[in-house]
């Protein structure tokens, strides 16, 4: 982190600042006491005080309570960044988000030194953490920003004040807010009306987005099917042949999901924003946990673990993906929250899906999972006890819901790994 003296933190952040005898700045900040080194900042989110003690063993310069936590947070994310003459990526969109964001930054490293945000920081108190990361050196910063309404995205934006913005696609999230998918392609296009003069936006071929994109002071680069000219697994993944500008581009990735090839293709549109060596031969991503994970099964077999979140656009995804497989095919499927009245509608359209594509067996869990048909049970405990039960030696077993289902128990149930 780009140091900060107590006095300006003091200033900074309204509230009640503890210090070290021995610190007269800070070099990190923590919300989680666990993760302080020397010389960090702990900052009091959620009755954070609690553990204020245990960040000072650990060798914190100080520990701030402050009156406002997001306020704090915000204010300290954004004097960072505003020292810093790092460039910096906002990555959004109803799918794909997290997962552009951990290819974007794979293909930013043997370039740029780069900071790209951890798993779930996309939001108010992760965003800012993402930007206090930033070093005196840091050349990219990769963020990744969430909404659950109109105006948020906007928000995050005044914070981290992106170069170059990024839409992975518009689709039915967060409908019991929004109300209409419509509404979700305004609240996305935040990013990028919050682009500076000669920023950049980077979006899908997405029509709702068009309303967004008049401004004739940046520049705006598409991305789409079209782009993804021929993919192919391999042993250790997949090969994908990019059409861009130019000459075709051949790359290898670790992952085999031909949804995750078109996030690449956003990414590489970012790549050439920022001015950067477009990537060659082998692209070693680590995707974050639980999306879209595949592991060996005990007694063989295999396991897609996408446990981490399910909307009605990436369920298909995943969906395909698993009707792609070789093999006994079972999809273990959570309800898909935040879809208001029409969230009973998707159930159904995914219980004719499965029987489409063909999937074999089908565990339903949550109460709206009862429209998938097969079987069901009432939560991810019981989906837990019976999903062993229910795979066979040489199965391909798909685990996707939402997070309030919290279907990782049942991931860790068939590996024996936890999770």
């Amino acid at each position: 982190m780009i140091p900060l003296t107590l006095d300006e933190v003091a200033e900074l952040c309204p509230g009640r600042l503890d210090r070290a005898p021995w610190a007269d700045e800070v070099t990190g900040v923590q919300i989680d006491s666990r993760r302080i080194e020397e010389g960090d900042l702990f900052v009091e989110v959620g009755g954070g005080g609690d553990f204020a003690r245990h960040a000072f063993a650990r060798g914190a310069a100080a520990t701030l309570a402050p009156d406002d936590a997001f306020a704090a947070l915000a204010a300290l994310g954004g004097e960072i960044r505003g020292r810093s003459t790092a460039r910096v990526v906002a990555i959004t969109g109803s799918t794909g988000k997290t997962s552009t964001k951990d290819i974007l930054a794979a293909m930013c490293r043997p370039h740029a030194k780069t900071v790209a945000a951890e798993a779930g920081h996309n939001n108010e108190v992760g965003l800012p953490l993402t930007l206090t990361r930033i070093e005196p050196d840091t050349e990219v910063v990769v963020c990744e920003m969430g909404m659950r309404g109109l105006g948020q995205i906007a928000e995050l934006c005044a914070v981290a004040r992106p170069d170059v913005g990024v839409v992975t696609s518009i689709g039915p999230v967060h409908l019991e807010l929004l109300g209409t998918i419509e509404n979700v392609a305004q609240a996305k296009a935040e990013v990028v009306a919050s682009l500076p003069v000669g920023g950049t936006a980077i979006v899908p071929d997405e029509p709702l987005l068009e309303p967004y994109l008049g401004r004739d002071d940046i520049e705006v680069k598409r991305f789409g099917e079209k782009n993804v000219a021929s993919f192919a697994r391999t042993e250790d993944g997949c090969r994908v042949v990019f059409a861009l500008e130019g000459e075709p581009l051949e790359l290898e990735f670790p992952f085999t999901a031909r949804h995750q090839a078109q996030n690449a293709a956003a990414a590489l549109r970012a790549v050439q924003a920022l001015g950067l060596p477009l990537p060659e031969g082998r692209v070693d991503v680590e995707l974050s946990r639980w999306r879209g994970e595949e592991s060996p099964l005990p007694g063989g077999g295999l396991l897609i673990n996408d446990s981490y979140n399910a909307n009605p656009t990436s369920m298909r995804a995943a969906l395909e993906h698993l009707a792609g497989q070789d093999g006994r095919k079972v999809a273990i499927l959570g309800e898909m929250a935040e879809l208001g009245p029409t969230a009973p509608e998707y159930h159904r359209e995914f219980g004719e899906l499965v029987g489409d594509l063909g999937i074999d067996v089908v565990l339903g869990v949550g109460e709206l999972a009862r429209a998938y048909g097969g079987e069901w049970v009432e939560d991810a405990t019981r989906a837990a006890e019976r999903a062993p039960e229910l795979v066979q030696p040489g199965d391909v077993v798909l685990v996707k819901g939402s997070r309030a289902v919290g279907l990782e128990v049942v991931a860790e149930a068939l590996t024996g790994v936890p999770a």
